[in-house]
């Protein structure tokens, strides 16, 4: 289950260490999914005494492991000791997003699982209703991504499709204007927001870090904006463009729904 075909195969994948353990115990008691078995060390039982007693109580089997053992289960350089193995967690794209979203995170072509990863955490952070994995994404699964998403993968909705074409229908359906993030765009995060246009209902667009959004990419979405640079910096990663775009979104609508709260006439007057 450390490689993507044997996660899809056997329906589950490992999430590795104590923050994921954590919060997949509360996905699963949350009835979202099944925590199936956990596998510990001596020293990680001795660690971790509480999420033992967790997993016991919801009747999941803890199986303790050699530290080889678990090293065999870890992608990490230094394994935790701890992994839980869980359904995937992934759904149909119809599923993942609600009937009225307000702001959805899409990852096309990122390769990098620390970058998904991370970005998965700050949608999660700002609030996004869902994250979406189109083309040649790496699998939210991968034990990098999981661990760099810091338990944010059990928190909201996920889905993946090969066809970019397909998510893309899939958020104009569900009401999603397509936004694109891209260093060398001519509109800008400032401008649009001054306009008023984050303050819909707004599908992000980011792309790989070492080679961005493709032509064909950028052709399909409403808008292409950058992150507007003030200092000397040549750019910004990933995860940190990502973080601005989302975080000013997420401000942009809550502003605009406590406008609309007080334009509302007193029905008591």
């Amino acid at each position: 289950m450390t490689r993507r075909a044997g996660r899809e195969r056997a329906g589950r994948f490992l999430a590795e260490g104590a923050q994921a353990v954590r919060e997949a115990l509360g996905w699963a008691a949350a009835g979202q999914g099944r925590v199936h078995e956990l596998f510990v060390t001596e020293p990680a039982a001795a660690r971790h005494g509480d999420l033992l007693a967790r997993a016991d109580a919801a009747g999941v089997p803890v199986a303790l492991v050699t530290e080889r053992a678990a090293a065999g289960l870890s992608e990490t350089v230094t394994p935790q000791g701890l992994v839980a193995v869980c359904d995937l967690l992934d759904r149909p794209l119809a599923a993942a997003l609600p009937p009225a979203p307000g702001l959805v995170a899409v990852l096309v072509g990122v390769a990098d699982p620390g970058n998904a990863g991370t970005v998965t955490r700050v949608a999660d952070a700002a609030g996004a209703d869902a994250v979406l994995f189109a083309g040649d994404t790496v699998d939210p699964h991968n034990g990098k991504c999981v661990r760099a998403s810091t338990g944010s993968v059990f928190h909201l909705p996920l889905a993946r499709s090969r066809q970019v074409d397909e998510v893309f229908a899939a958020c104009r359906a569900a009401g999603l204007r397509l936004v694109a993030a891209d260093g060398h765009a001519t509109g800008d995060l400032d401008t649009a927001s001054a306009g008023g246009e984050l303050a819909a209902p707004t599908a992000w667009v980011f792309g790989s870090e070492a080679h961005g959004l493709s032509e064909a990419v950028r052709a399909q979405v409403d808008d292409v904006l950058r992150v507007p640079i003030h200092g000397a910096a040549e750019s910004l990663n990933l995860a940190t463009a990502a973080a601005v775009c989302l975080y000013a979104t997420a401000r942009d609508q809550r502003s605009a729904g406590r406008a609309q709260r007080c334009e509302r006439p007193d029905r008591h007057a």
